[in-house]
């Protein structure tokens, strides 16, 4: 298990998440993006617009994707 920030993942805030493997922290990443703007949060509209970016355009999000594989596998385990 390892754990990065919202904002090392691109968002504005120090958020947790958890998960075994990178894919599983992003899709916690892309689920917190929806839900707190879903709530009015407007804070994170800029990092939900480029997460949504990222999934419209694959090619230009993979440099984002492999970036984040990269520093999630250089994490200590938890």
């Amino acid at each position: 298990m390892k754990t990065m920030t919202c904002r090392q993942l691109g968002g504005p805030c120090d958020l947790p998440h958890h998960g075994e493997s990178a894919d599983e922290v992003i899709k916690a990443q892309d689920r917190h993006l929806k839900e707190v703007v879903a709530a009015g949060d407007t804070a994170h509209e800029e990092a939900l617009k480029q997460m949504k970016g990222r999934w419209k355009h694959p090619i230009a999000g993979m440099g984002w994707y492999r970036k984040a594989k990269r520093d999630f596998a250089n994490l200590p385990a938890d």
